[in-house]
């Protein structure tokens, strides 16, 4: 009979062992068929693509197809068609790369086996807490209590200020319905963000075993980075609900293009503390494992040292021992270089891959509100003097 210690790995290292896809909403995805295995994307698309298909037919019902594609009502097309399915998209890819984590610091010896019931039990913790009914309800009543009382979170993209026939449908799909939606989605989004910082918090406190050698330069906590890389839908997401919610302004003249700049730099800082902050929490251990790793190599070496010299430069060698070729070279070689990967470990989770996906996810959705400062047409024709020098 396998052992009870035994029987906790086997099941951290299961695909099911460590998820956040779970909750009712998810449920109801599954019994529609529009969830399968770990692809909520049906689901996003249906609930964003629905909406904005009925508030379209209600617009041209109601004679209002001229409003519905102006970019004073961008935030509309924005919301429904991108960052909804954007959110499961990244739901989609980040999840099973949260289940390899926890797998990947079980089976490396990261967590090592005294500290794995630990994990077990903040494995399951996380896993009541999605999968439990009433945080979701929460979100959805304070969503419907922003709608009735008409209150915006943000100033930017509700398209408030634009006229969609007082009180038609199209107006209260939109309003009332569309809008807390998409909070209700926000909410949930922020909470399960909530959740995976607070799990990798409770992580960094157990007895972890870091390898300082380990090539990943992380001291094998490396595939973290793997994660958050996949949440690059959703950084994305965030930035081209602002680029829509500027686009609007701008187009109403409550937001000027020179105001653009710090936004941008708003975001980015946003972007870095939901998205990089959480990584902090393992600094004191990857400092911890550093130094433990820099004294313990560092006699390593030394002893290896001195007998290589009291070898090869003594002046003593045995008549058939030849330098050429032999392997102790080349041990020299690698000690040097696994001292040289102890030294430049990280004191944080951050590499550069990490920073430059989410850096390109952040900034490329906001691109387009350039135009409104350098038109299409002066940006071409500035590109073909370029090209043939005149």
């Amino acid at each position: 009979m396998p052992s009870m210690e035994a029987t906790r790995i086997v099941a951290l290292e299961s695909p099911a062992g460590f998820s956040l896809l779970g909750g009712p909403l998810h449920q109801l995805g599954r019994r529609l068929g529009l969830v399968r295995g770990t692809n909520t994307v049906r689901l996003g698309l249906a609930i964003g693509v629905g909406l904005w298909l009925a508030i379209l037919a209600l617009g041209f019902m109601e004679g209002l197809a001229g409003q519905l594609f102006t970019l004073k009502l961008i935030g509309i097309d924005a919301r429904l068609l991108v960052v909804i399915p954007l959110f499961f998209l990244c739901e989609s890819w980040v999840c099973p790369k949260m289940t390899s984590f926890v797998r990947t610091i079980v089976k490396s010896g990261v967590v090592p086996p005294g500290e794995v019931p630990s994990l077990d039990a903040e494995v399951t913790r996380i896993s009541r807490l999605k999968d439990a009914w009433w945080p979701e309800a929460v979100f959805l009543l304070v969503a419907i209590a922003l709608a009735a009382t008409r209150t915006a979170l943000l100033t930017l993209g509700t398209s408030s200020d634009v006229d969609l026939a007082g009180t038609g449908l199209a107006a209260f799909v939109y309003f009332d319905v569309s809008l807390t939606v998409f909070r209700f989605l926000v909410f949930l989004g922020v909470w399960k963000i909530g959740l995976w910082g607070w799990f990798l918090w409770r992580v960094s406190r157990l007895d972890l075993h870091l390898i300082p050698g380990h090539p990943d330069r992380d001291g094998g906590l490396g595939s973290v980075q793997g994660v958050q890389e996949k949440f690059t839908p959703l950084v994305a997401a965030i930035s081209v609900l602002e680029c829509a919610a500027m686009a609007e302004a701008i187009s109403t003249g409550k937001f000027a293009i020179a105001n653009v700049y710090p936004w941008l730099a708003l975001v980015l800082l946003l972007d870095a503390a939901v998205f990089l902050g959480p990584l902090l929490v393992f600094v004191d251990k990857l400092e911890e494992g550093r130094a433990k790793g820099m004294g313990a190599y560092s006699s390593l070496a030394a002893r290896y040292v001195t007998e290589f010299e009291a070898k090869w430069t003594s002046g003593n060698l045995p008549p058939d021992e030849r330098l050429l070729g032999t392997p102790d070279l080349q041990s020299l070689a690698d000690l040097a270089n696994s001292v040289s990967i102890v030294r430049t470990m990280r004191w944080v989770t951050i590499g550069p891959r990490l920073l430059s996906r989410l850096s390109v996810a952040a900034l490329a959705p906001l691109a387009p509100l350039l135009l409104f400062q350098y038109p299409l047409a002066e940006l071409a024709q500035k590109l073909i003097k370029q090209l043939v020098g005149m």
